[in-house]
């Protein structure tokens, strides 16, 4: 349609513009990448040196730059749309989210968040089996979600199966009344088995004082999170051994990376070409400095400081979330702990 010559693939993510070679893109190398999983170009984490980059751009010749990749990732590449900009190169920098954590703001949703959700089904609905198959069973699910809990949520939401879900936006306590020991012990004494979804950005604050700190980083820069699923099994099977002086049978499933490492589902590979679509004629439109996606149901280019600015979170005073507790029926105080 709009005749371009060549397309060049970057590998392993910003430091591949001046670390490796480029690979050609042609409508043969990627006609079935859809299909497959994972990535084609590898990825990368940690920071990048942004002169070199765009030394690269401006060398190579390239006059559009796509870059894929979470909230990181798109503030990286608005860092190189600066340093584009101050050298006044022609050359249109457009971002495409990509998260499955759906933690990017403005845009209604990040392409990979349905097919994780649906993928979280397999997890919760063998915790359900399980939990079900023996007295006074427990089947603990973890979802990711550093910060945000959509996938928990939504997963939830699509389950039916789950009795408790816990997310970093809705912090929770362990003991006394309102407590999650207290909604536990209620559940099994109604039903004799139950689900918990965790997400793993949840209850941190209460792990913090654990002999490990979350003080450590990633190459990336984020807190490296404990593993909360494992840190709360441990937490009921005590409680209800010690205090309560009842068995838990409790199996902890952790599908993380089975989520991550599936191909995309129907909804997200429309969704993907939409998105394509969108980067490119935003881009042969002479704009730049913008990440595409859906907002209100109507595909648009987004500057990069409004995507950039602030986190995609659950609104816990939202309808959806109302929505989540009202299908788990765990109580809306243990968000808050009561006055002592």
């Amino acid at each position: 349609m709009y005749g371009v010559t060549g397309v060049l693939g970057i590998e392993g993510g910003y430091k591949g513009f001046y670390a490796r070679n480029t690979i050609p893109l042609t409508p043969k190398v990627v006609n079935d990448i859809h299909k497959r999983v994972g990535t084609i170009l590898g990825t990368s984490r940690g920071g990048h040196d942004t002169s070199k980059i765009v030394d690269s751009i401006q060398d190579r010749g390239i006059n559009q730059v796509y870059i894929i990749g979470g909230d990181g990732t798109q503030k990286g590449a608005s860092v190189i749309f600066e340093e584009i900009r101050r050298r006044g190169l022609k050359v249109a920098v457009v971002g495409i989210p990509k998260t499955i954590d759906n933690d990017i703001p403005v845009i209604d949703k990040s392409f990979g968040f349905d097919t994780a959700v649906e993928e979280a089904q397999r997890a919760i609905s063998a915790a359900h089996v399980e939990s079900e198959s023996i007295e006074n069973g427990i089947g603990l699910v973890k979802l990711m979600g550093r910060h945000s809990g959509f996938i928990a949520m939504y997963a939830t939401l699509a389950s039916r199966d789950v009795d408790c879900c816990l997310i970093p936006e809705s912090p929770f306590y362990l003991e006394g009344p309102g407590g999650l020991f207290e909604y536990i012990g209620k559940r099994l004494n109604e039903n004799a088995h139950m689900v918990i979804v965790v997400a793993e950005g949840a209850g941190q604050e209460l792990l913090s004082g654990n002999t490990c700190t979350m003080d450590n980083i990633d190459a990336s820069g984020n807190k490296q999170l404990q593993d909360v699923g494992f840190w709360i099994s441990q937490k009921i099977k005590d409680h209800f051994s010690e205090k309560q002086k009842l068995t838990i049978n409790l199996k902890y499933i952790d599908p993380t990376y089975m989520i991550c490492a599936v191909p995309s589902n129907a909804s997200d590979n429309v969704y993907c070409t939409l998105l394509a679509h969108s980067a490119i004629h935003g881009a042969m439109a002479r704009y730049t400095g913008f990440t595409v996606g859906s907002v209100n149901g109507k595909h648009s280019c987004i500057p990069f400081q409004r995507i950039t600015e602030r986190q995609n979170k659950v609104v816990i005073t939202d309808r959806m979330w109302a929505r989540c507790l009202s299908s788990t029926n765990q109580p809306s105080n243990q968000v808050k702990k009561p006055f002592d």
